[in-house]
């Protein structure tokens, strides 16, 4: 059978079969994270124009939304779909938008750890199956358990989605040639954007047109994420040498181009020296920049839509998926141009990282904010979330392909590190938003924006100051061994010497 299989799929790179699948798992942990940002938006009640006296920062209706108005009353009630919608304020709803990350930056580093001792194969996949099930479940939570029940549901799917990117790193470290890393890394981490880009677009399309309503995205999302998780199971490994249908040609290459720097078995993970890393400080603190802004525009651009620029639910999402379709073209484009300016010597591998971070930071910082004095002119603030939001493409391969750059060898365990660290950023600004635009007029957003332009700005300042796009001399497992055991020398001889020198 083995032998069938590997004469019919030998032909194929696994590495890319491999790469497809990654994207596919982001592109599957992603729609079902983001679904709920657009879902949630039917869900609720519409805020009470009557409660906010500052017309002048309220924009129109759009003329679709006039002909479907929801029927405003003080308790849950019921849509014509027969779906409930619940009266959940601004400071419960980002509640329920960042309790996903409660639970996300929980089990990025015991992922990444467990991912280097035993691969990432089912760190990855079963994080994942688990995520589908909860989102299956979603709908049946909500109706006996509330805000409260979607709650503990969303901190669970964070639980299990927090080993993902970790696990994928890992698996990167083992598939990956140094020559093939931003292209073959940017379309893994592209899943992230198309993702989020299939979340939007169908949710929209799916609650204009579903007969049950919302509870029909949650059906949806979640089963395909269990279907993905079967066809995970026999087509991807942790690494080429355990690969069944691999042909030799490949396992031979992939061996060649990456024993410098990837091992098998390294020595358990250097703490104290990646803690104490500054490249790996810099990564974090462009990792909490992206994310920031990033988290921003995926939790709470539909928000923006609906509830400020008042988009119907079939247009906003739509108009919400836009900007990371474009997003998903532009880093697809910049990562083969990356690739070519290190290997043709254009540029060094540090500067290409710094280059790209430094135009998906400010970029987009900077077409966000202008889209807030924009204000109700809609074309206009569609175009310039699409542009800022574009130009976040080219973070990956910017910094987002960085932990490989420094440590092929514990890519899992820094991933862990630098996205979990980032991850609290998905914590903080559904809560900020909340707080910050109770009335969800265009003067309280433009404060928000104006944050985002200022995290952006901050962390790229230290990106370019302290990054570094070489291996760091703690990948090397030779300096770990001698350095431990010049440790265990140095412990085993101090009462030795101790005794000389009593009299």
């Amino acid at each position: 059978m083995i032998s069938a299989w590997k004469a019919c799929c030998g032909r194929i790179p696994q590495r890319w079969v491999f790469a497809v699948m990654g994207f596919l798992a982001l592109f599957n942990a992603y729609a079902m994270r983001v679904c709920l940002s657009i879902t949630l938006t039917e869900m609720v009640l519409p805020p009470d124009p009557t409660h906010n006296n500052d017309n002048a920062n309220i924009c129109k209706r759009e003329e679709e939304y006039h002909n479907t108005p929801k029927t405003v009353t003080p308790n849950t009630t019921k849509s014509s779909s027969d779906a409930e919608l619940y009266d959940w304020d601004g400071m419960t709803q980002g509640a329920i938008l960042s309790s996903f990350y409660w639970g996300y930056v929980v089990t990025h580093v015991p992922g990444g750890i467990l991912s280097e001792k035993f691969g990432g194969k089912h760190s990855l996949g079963l994080g994942i199956l688990a995520t589908a099930v909860f989102t299956l479940i979603t709908p049946v939570v909500v109706k006996y358990g509330g805000s409260t029940g979607l709650i503990i549901d969303r901190v669970l799917m964070g639980l299990c989605e927090g080993t993902t990117f970790p696990a994928l790193n890992a698996l990167l470290a083992q598939w990956t040639p140094p020559e093939e890393r931003s292209k073959i890394g940017s379309l893994v981490f592209a899943g992230a954007q198309l993702g989020t880009v299939f979340a939007n677009s169908v949710s929209g399309m799916i609650l204009h047109y579903s007969p049950i309503g919302w509870p029909a995205v949650f059906y949806v999302f979640g089963s395909v994420g269990i279907v993905w998780y079967l066809i995970w199971l026999v087509t991807c490994y942790n690494n080429p040498d355990s690969h069944p249908f691999i042909s030799e040609r490949e396992k031979d290459f992939l061996r060649e181009r990456m024993q410098d720097h990837t091992h098998k078995k390294p020595p358990s993970v250097p703490w104290r020296h990646i803690l104490t890393s500054v490249p790996v400080w810099a990564l974090i603190t462009a990792q909490v920049g992206h994310d920031w802004g990033f988290f921003t525009l995926v939790n709470d651009l539909p928000k923006y839509m609906s509830n400020v620029l008042k988009y119907s639910i079939k247009s906003n999402g739509l108009l919400s998926a836009l900007p990371y379709l474009t997003m998903w073209i532009c880093s697809v484009v910049t990562s083969c141009l990356a690739d070519w300016m290190i290997t043709s010597g254009v540029m060094s591998r540090t500067n290409v990282r710094k280059l790209g971070t430094t135009i998906a930071s400010l970029g987009p910082g900077a077409f966000i904010l202008g889209a807030s004095y924009a204000e109700c002119e809609r074309t206009t603030v569609v175009i310039m979330f699409t542009i800022g939001t574009t130009l976040m493409g080219p973070f990956y391969p910017g910094m987002k392909v960085n932990a490989l750059d420094l440590s092929p060898n514990y890519s899992g365990t820094l991933m862990a590190i630098v996205n979990g660290i980032g991850a609290f950023s998905g914590i903080l600004t559904p809560y900020i938003v909340g707080v910050l635009t109770p009335n969800e007029t265009l003067t309280e957003w433009r404060i928000v924006f104006w944050i985002v332009f200022g995290v952006f700005v901050v962390t790229n300042i230290v990106f370019i100051l302290f990054a570094s796009g070489e291996v760091e001399y703690w990948n090397d497992p030779e300096f770990i061994r001698r350095e431990r055991e010049e440790k265990k020398m140095k412990i085993k001889n101090e009462p030795t010497q101790v005794q000389k020198t009593v009299p």
